[in-house]
């Protein structure tokens, strides 16, 4: 699949590029361009938005005789619009997009094939589907957790960059269930049910305000109405994790980081859904740690345990649960290169032997065949029941162009 072609063309023809957007060096912008009305894309038959003009804000599976007669276009929209090489949106004949509201032409210096049009929220949906690709085998048990449609396969749920929430089910489908507004948070929570009823929730902090917020499951993939468990305060926190019962009364819990102290608190969960008086369980130096999260039960013990990565040196730490509540003396997992990782998923049981396995998703420092830049790789490790991981199996690089996964 050929992507952004227009930034190769652009070059090719000795064009300029102004925000992503190739314009002609030399020739200013045309009168005509004006006559694109906002909320349209346009095309003309001639460079420098000349010539006949067609305007369109709705997907067009043909261009008809318009196919061959794009000397420039403009788009005016409020979305991404794709164009193809061939009918029918196929991305893998070639396409490229042009980003929302762009204000120059493009022109290529001769006339262009587009076969068809199609307008879209984000650039990954021009080739793909707005969520990447998960997978999960059936655990044997319910695993308590990672599991918001009940049916013993990990879940996922991932941000798109316009604040739309998906569902990942595990059979490598997507449902949407949050329209928008979800970039109005900043932390998300999820490790099992908070509110008895048996279905896994959501926690969520708003980033203008510091609240916290609990969002009940559904049973069956989504989210109920919100309810608010902290009405202040908790930007004064780095990093947020679910941990599962770490306080041993049957009740999921809440770990979270001081950032002006480095301290860990564990804040209890409450028989209704809220939190009770937190409990300090780390006196200071979790600054150091720039990625927490609650994997469950990985070295078979019956208590939670917790893993983190140290921020200067990439290792991957685990923390097992004690019996009192707390943490017991650390044990490295991963020796280096851990800060390859931007996100680190812990839903339970991924690949069907009972044990919660690790997935993660690559940022630009991740490496194939020695070679760095592949962000959005899906990473899983196989839990070893001992604490401890096997190698990592590369699933899929379909994980970029998001704004979060958990």
């Amino acid at each position: 699949m050929r992507k952004m072609i227009k930034r190769g063309l652009a070059s090719l023809l000795g064009l300029a590029t102004l925000g992503g957007v190739a314009v002609a060096g030399a020739a200013p912008a045309q009168a005509a361009v004006s006559d694109c009305p906002a909320g349209y894309f346009c095309a003309w038959t001639q460079e420098n938005a000349r010539g006949s003009m067609l305007k369109t804000k709705t997907n067009m599976a043909t261009m008809g005789s318009w196919g061959t007669r794009f000397g420039s276009y403009i788009n005016r929209t409020s979305v991404y619009a794709c164009l193809y090489e061939s009918p029918n949106f196929k991305p893998y004949d070639g396409y490229w997009s042009e980003r929302p509201s762009s204000n120059g032409s493009w022109t290529s210096g001769g006339t262009t094939t587009i076969a068809s049009l199609k307008f879209v929220r984000t650039d990954r949906e021009c080739g793909r589907p707005a969520y990447p690709r998960w997978y999960a085998e059936t655990s044997p048990r319910a695993a308590g957790f990672g599991d918001l449609n009940r049916d013993r396969k990990a879940d996922v749920l991932v941000r798109d960059l316009v604040g739309r929430l998906w569902f990942l089910p595990g059979d490598t489908t997507g449902r949407l269930i949050g329209a928008g507004g979800w970039n109005a948070m900043d932390a998300f929570v999820r490790h099992g049910d908070r509110t008895g009823d048996a279905r896994e929730d959501v926690v969520a902090r708003e980033r203008s305000t510091g609240r916290l917020w609990l969002y009940p499951g559904t049973g069956t993939g989504g989210l109920g109405a919100r309810k608010l468990i902290g009405s202040g305060g908790w930007n004064a926190m780095d990093r947020i994790t679910g941990v599962g019962d770490l306080s041993r009364d049957g009740r999921a819990d809440l770990l979270a980081v001081e950032r002006s102290t480095g301290r860990l608190w564990l804040y209890p969960g409450t028989a209704s859904g809220g939190l009770g008086a937190r409990k300090l369980i780390g006196a200071g130096g979790w600054n150091a740690m720039n990625a927490l999260v609650g994997p469950g039960d990985t070295n078979g013990d019956g208590r939670v345990d917790v893993i983190a990565r140290e921020k200067s040196t990439g290792r991957l730490w685990s923390y097992p649960g004690t019996a009192s509540g707390g943490l017991g003396a650390r044990k490295l997992i991963g020796a280096s290169g851990w800060n390859a990782m931007d996100t680190f998923l812990t839903v339970g049981d991924t690949t069907g032997d009972g044990r919660p396995d690790l997935s993660t998703v690559t940022n630009s420092g991740f490496a194939i065949d020695g070679s760095t830049g592949h962000q959005g790789w899906l990473v899983g490790y196989r839990g070893l029941g001992t604490g401890a991981f096997a190698a990592g199996d590369r699933n899929n690089g379909e994980w970029w162009g998001l704004n979060g996964a958990f």
